[in-house]
């Protein structure tokens, strides 16, 4: 079986988000699989998809300031500058956390480990909504 669709996201600000359930619960699909894979791809150059820790928010704050931190914005190295300048430290934060996750699926569910969770990592200010393409396959 395979199955696609476009789950659009809300605007977030700034930040690490746990959105495990908010897609998880747009693909009803994923309950009918005994095994199989989930693959996640973010249409966007400013914000990544991540797998990490589901239960302290510390944890997203932590990447948070650590990436800013690492990225900074106002480099004087910076050429691409046009769109802000938090445009281009979104850019290189995406490349550096990635743009897809693929998901083991079992038994109807994703196979995370038990403190793991989706985050979608969104790295502008004040960006729009996000598209994600699901793609399910499996039996």
């Amino acid at each position: 079986m395979w199955h696609q669709r476009i789950l659009t996201l809300a605007p977030r600000a700034r930040g690490f988000h746990l959105i495990s359930r908010e897609l998880l619960g747009e693909l009803p699909e994923l309950g009918d699989l005994r095994v199989g894979l989930l693959h996640l791809f973010i249409q966007h150059t400013s914000a990544s998809l991540a797998i990490n820790e589901n239960a302290d928010p510390d944890v997203r704050g932590d990447l948070e300031r650590h990436f800013n931190v690492m990225v900074p914005e106002n480099a004087p190295h910076y050429a691409h500058t046009l769109e802000g300048p938090d445009d281009m430290p979104a850019h290189i934060k995406t490349v550096l956390i990635g743009a897809s996750l693929t998901l083991p699926i079992r038994d109807g569910a994703p196979a995370l480990g038990t403190w793991q969770g989706i985050y979608l990592c969104e790295h502008r200010d004040h960006a729009g909504g996000r598209r994600i393409v699901a793609t399910l396959q499996g039996e």
